[in-house]
């Protein structure tokens, strides 16, 4: 395993009964962390984005049950698997899109149903921690599948955050960056910004300088531009590599806003689209995107950067969190399991039952 890259960026650790999240609203300019010992306050930090991306959330979740655990049991000791409802279900309204939250909250409450354990808080600790190695090391095995996929040295393009800020460690899409670049196969990152949060510019750039992998930051606008520029070129952009927050049974694929629009782009350029994700990501229970719920946040984050406002006094906004990237318009999703080229229904169903 890579354990250089998870080593020096952790966004979340467990120390001394208590969970501790890398404050990613701050970042790059003050690496500070949070400490959490109530399940309230895990869930406000999801919602605030404290921490963010789909894997990242449900490790957070799995700790924040543990938590949660602990407090039920020194109230009600003999009640506490009912009280504990209350708790998962404020969890469960804390980020609606990502479905890695409900999958670590389902699998936290069949747990506790059967527990029947003299220290059930100990029990618990250790399936979140497996959790969290489990992510990290199918990050890594991600960042492998992805690598192969790629048969010569070109530069790519990404959006938002998919790294080790976003998952347990080592990253989804940036696990295959970092893969492909040790490889020598990436020769540049390009970086959206990812407006109005600036994950791109805050974080993934971030990342990349952490590591010493050359990496060009972009204004959205920009991205259509440099992909059509760059095919002449002794670094043309061939792939466009992004996470993903929910993939649909059909293989529809939620991800940060501004994703839909780089898979038309990389469909008429005639480049590869690339989606890199664990099997949690994956809702078969939902036949296609249009059943993803969309989170739709404050108006005044796009209204403003920062805290300081940019837009004329008076004016409206709408800040849609996601989008949704239907399945013909991508290439390729990796996961830990397996890869699904140009994926469709059976597809998706064929690897889910291998998972299952």
């Amino acid at each position: 395993m890579h354990l250089k890259a998870y080593d020096s960026i952790k966004p979340i650790v467990w120390k001394e009964d208590k969970l501790f999240l890398l404050d990613q609203r701050l970042l790059p300019q003050e690496e500070i962390y949070i400490a959490l010992d109530n399940i309230k306050a895990v869930a406000q930090a999801i919602t605030d984005m404290v921490v963010r991306g789909a894997p990242a959330i449900g490790i957070t979740a799995a700790y924040g049950i543990v938590i949660a655990a602990r407090e039920r049991l020194k109230e009600q000791s003999e009640n506490w698997k009912s009280a504990i409802e209350d708790d998962l279900n404020i969890l469960a309204q804390s980020r609606p899109t990502a479905v890695n939250l409900f999958w670590a909250i389902d699998m936290m409450r069949k747990i506790i149903k059967g527990l029947n354990s003299d220290d059930p808080v100990a029990t618990l600790l250790s399936i979140a921690r497996q959790v969290h190695e489990d992510d990290i090391a199918a990050n890594v095995k991600m960042g492998q599948l992805g690598a192969d996929l790629m048969t010569e040295s070109c530069a790519v393009l990404t959006h938002c955050n998919a790294g080790a800020l976003a998952t347990g460690g080592y990253g989804t899409a940036l696990g295959v960056i970092r893969s492909a670049f040790a490889q020598g196969k990436i020769s540049h990152v390009y970086a959206d910004e990812t407006r109005p949060w600036l994950q791109g510019a805050r974080l993934t750039a971030w990342e990349m300088v952490q590591e010493n992998i050359p990496v060009s930051l972009l204004v959205e606008g920009a991205a259509a531009h440099m992909i059509k520029t760059s095919q002449t070129t002794e670094q043309p952009i061939r792939w466009i590599i992004v996470g993903s927050d929910r993939i649909a049974a059909n293989g529809d694929v939620a991800n940060k806003i501004g994703t839909y629009a780089l898979a038309v782009m990389a469909r008429y350029h005639g480049i590869k689209f690339m989606v890199v994700a664990p099997t949690a990501t994956v809702d078969m229970n939902i036949s296609s995107g249009e059943q993803i719920p969309i989170e739709e946040r404050s108006d005044t984050e796009v209204l403003g950067c920062s805290g300081q406002p940019v837009a004329a006094s008076g004016a409206q906004a709408r800040n849609p969190a996601f989008d949704v990237t239907p399945a013909e318009l991508v290439d390729v999703i990796v996961t830990e399991k397996g890869v699904v080229l140009k994926p469709d229904f059976e597809k998706m169903r064929a690897l889910m039952t291998n998972v299952l």
